[in-house]
Parts: C-alpha cells; sequence; structure tokens
C-alpha cells in the first residue's frame, strides 16, 4: 500500500468516527511513524510501506479513533513553538495558554531592572516556565505541581531545551512547596477550572485522558483561586503581577473574589475567540 493509499484510508476511517480534519490527522500519525516531517510525505506518496510500518500505523489509527488523543499517540506537542513531551499524567496544552505564556514574557520582557524571579503554580508538563525561561534570559523560574508524575514529564522536558539552570521543579502543594521568604517578580498559573459536575460532559480526549487533578477545580471550579487570591499577596513584590487563565464565565467573580482580597485587576484579557480568559493582577495600592 503506498503513501497516499494509506493516507486516504486512514482519514477515511477517522472521519467515520467523527474526528475533526481526519485527514491531517492521519498525515500526522504517518509522518509519526515513518519519522518524517508532515510535508515530505507529498514528495513521497507512491512510495510503498512496509509491513512493520503499515502494522504501526494501523493500530495508532486504531487508537485515535477511540478517541485517545493525536499528541498522546505522538508523544508530544508543540507549544509556542517548543516542542513540549506530553502524557496521561500531563494535560496537553490549549491555544488559550500560549496567551497566557506570551503575556507574561511580554511583561518580564518589559522590565529591565536585573534578575527576575517567576512562579509557576501548576506547571504540569512544564510549558509555561520553559517558554518564559528560554524567552527570558534574566528569568529565575521555580514552577510546582502537586503530581510526582507530572514533574517527571516536565523534568525531560526542561532537560530538552537545556533550561536546567535557570528552571527548578518542585513538589508540592502550591504556595506550600516554597522556601519561606521568597517573592516573585511574576506568579502564573493554569489551575484547574472546571466545575466538577461538567467533567463528565467534556470530550472524550479530555474526560478520558487528561488527569482529573488538572481539571476538576471544585463545585464551581473556583477552588484553586480562592487559594491564590487569599496567598499570592505575601509572595508577590510589590511592583510584580499575578496572570492567570480561567474557564468561560469565570471573569465576574474571579474579579471580585481578588479585589476582596486586597488585589488590583490591571486587566482581563480575551483570547482568540474573545472570550474574557486570562487575569492579571497586582498589589491594590
Amino acid at each position: 500500500m503506498t503513501v497516499l493509499e494509506v493516507i486516504q484510508r486512514s482519514g477515511e476511517f477517522l472521519a467515520r468516527k467523527g474526528l475533526d480534519s481526519p485527514r491531517l490527522q492521519a498525515e500526522l500519525l504517518l509522518a509519526h511513524v515513518l519519522q518524517l516531517p508532515r510535508m515530505k510525505l507529498y514528495l513521497d506518496f507512491e512510495r510503498k510501506l512496509a509491513e512493520p510500518e503499515l502494522n504501526a500505523l494501523r493500530e495508532l489509527v486504531r487508537r485515535r479513533g477511540e478517541r485517545e488523543p493525536l499528541q498522546h499517540l505522538v508523544g508530544s506537542t508543540s507549544f509556542c513553538g517548543y516542542d513540549i513531551s506530553v502524557n496521561r499524567d500531563v494535560l496537553i496544552p490549549r491555544p488559550e495558554t500560549e496567551l497566557l505564556a506570551e503575556r507574561a514574557v511580554k511583561f518580564l520582557q518589559s522590565r529591565a531592572d536585573g534578575d527576575q524571579c517567576v512562579l509557576d503554580i501548576g506547571t504540569g508538563s512544564g510549558c509555561i516556565a520553559i517558554v518564559i525561561a528560554a524567552k527570558c534570559p534574566a528569568a529565575v523560574v521555580e514552577a510546582v505541581d502537586i503530581s510526582p508524575a507530572a514533574l517527571a514529564i516536565a523534568a525531560k522536558n526542561v532537560a530538552r531545551h537545556g533550561l536546567d539552570a535557570r528552571l527548578h521543579l518542585q513538589t508540592g502543594d502550591s504556595f506550600g512547596a516554597l522556601t519561606p521568604g521568597m517573592t516573585f517578580d511574576l506568579i502564573v498559573s493554569n489551575p484547574p477550572y472546571i466545575p466538577t459536575a461538567e467533567l463528565e460532559t467534556l470530550q472524550p480526549e479530555v474526560r478520558d485522558f487528561d488527569p482529573r487533578l488538572a481539571l476538576d477545580g471544585g463545585a464551581d471550579g473556583l477552588d484553586y483561586y480562592r487559594r491564590l487570591a487569599a496567598e499570592g499577596l505575601a509572595w508577590l513584590r510589590r511592583d510584580g503581577r499575578l496572570m492567570l487563565e480561567f474557564g468561560d464565565g469565570q471573569e465576574t467573580p474571579l474579579a471580585g473574589m481578588f479585589s476582596a482580597g486586597g488585589w488590583a485587576i490591571e486587566t482581563v484579557a480575551p483570547d482568540d475567540t474573545r472570550r474574557p480568559r486570562i487575569l492579571i493582577a497586582h498589589h491594590a495600592e
């Protein structure tokens, strides 16, 4: 069977399973099996696949048809242009979180006052911390997660990008993992924000494969924000910033929560669909 035939048949199978962009997904899976950039498949449509290659592809296509995430099947995803390993122990980074990372980088790059200290709470795969450390050479990043399994993936990603000297991984529960007295120019987080009752309504790729620990934000989705609002000021420098991603419809209760906790809301920024998505706050003067 040729490359073109395999792409066509695999795409048709995934289409019958109701997946979006089925041909693209078939191409990405085949490129992974053949260890080629996807676009190179177009230069070799008549190449015949060996039986082991066909068997490997069939298994991946079958698993994708059962809604196992493409990123898990190929083992990685791109986040702000950086290759990030992912598996069932970490949340697959979303495009909205790229906007959070970009906001963080822009803030740090606007400050030319020497070394910078950054805290990433709930780092998961380490994606946000890696982008910050890679793009902000003056930054030292402390990345915290309660899950040792997640931090094992993060450590792999940090080492891949050569950032071990400035990106430190800490196991623990939020601020409890830190040395008392530490303060930061920036605290950034994409905490769990899905209300518990909504977890079963999520797409199968999320519901069945992302870790519940990274999704479940409690009854109203705001449990982790309450802790950030209550404890974060003690860890943030007077001219620092707190930047958080949040879920649909949560902007009003979050603004009230943080304002009541002594924070000044600088802005609530939208994502690419114009939905409110990122809260930026600082010490109220």
